[in-house]
């Protein structure tokens, strides 16, 4: 890559879910944290990696596309949930990084899904309120969204809202917790995000757009 006079870049990725699948996929693109970062007890935010003029930030999910999208961070790795959530218009995702795979959807209470009304107005749990009013709006139904940024399952049987929207791999969280699946929103998978004004303005941005770009292609060849 280029030399250091061009600054040094950040590279966001977040905890949770993803971050395994991740890795393995960056070491490809040439992306190594230090050792540093495999260490559990070690709760820095920020990492050096093996070249000098690239850093890593360990944040959650959303806040990897507003790094991103407001130019702390030149490039990262987020979910597409996240990007449809956000719809940041300084957000620009170029590849389908094929991992982290699941679903956003809609789920209610077990015993109360066949006698589900066709009502005009719900109440959602989500952490995900812009995904939700566009998919209710899309029935005809206004979401009332009661946010959430964990325990979604618990909502229904407390009361707080009927319907929950919230991501979805196996079903087996939802089934511990006596709720059914009833619609899916989007499938999920992750996705390398750029800074636009990064992309145009350095080349090592491009260049690892194009590293990534060429890990992806040779996964769907297989």
């Amino acid at each position: 890559m280029s030399d250091k006079s061009a600054g040094q870049l950040t590279f966001a990725i977040p905890k949770g879910r993803i971050l395994d699948e991740a890795l393995p996929v960056m070491a490809r693109a040439g992306v190594v944290p230090e050792d540093a970062f495999h260490d559990k007890s070690n709760r820095s935010l920020s990492f050096a990696t093996t070249k000098p003029d690239m850093r890593l930030i360990r944040v959650r999910a959303f806040d990897v596309a507003t790094f991103v999208a407001h130019g702390a961070a030149q490039i990262g790795i987020v979910g597409s949930d996240v990007i449809e959530e956000f719809n940041y218009a300084d957000l620009y995702a170029p590849v389908d990084l094929d991992i982290g795979h699941c679903r956003l959807s809609v789920a209610m209470m077990a015993d109360e899904a066949e006698a589900a009304s066709n009502a005009s107005h719900l109440r959602v749990a989500t952490k995900y309120p812009n995904l939700t009013r566009r998919h209710f709006e899309a029935q005809g139904i206004q979401a009332e969204c009661v946010k959430l940024n964990g325990a979604m399952e618990l909502a229904p049987s407390l009361g707080l809202a009927r319907r929950i929207v919230d991501l979805v791999s196996s079903g087996q969280t939802l089934k511990e917790n006596g709720l059914v699946e009833t619609g899916k929103i989007i499938d999920i998978s992750a996705r390398l995000i750029v800074n636009r004004a990064a992309l145009k303005t350095d080349p090592r941005v491009g260049e690892l757009v194009s590293r990534f770009r060429e890990i992806a292609q040779a996964r769907e060849a297989v």
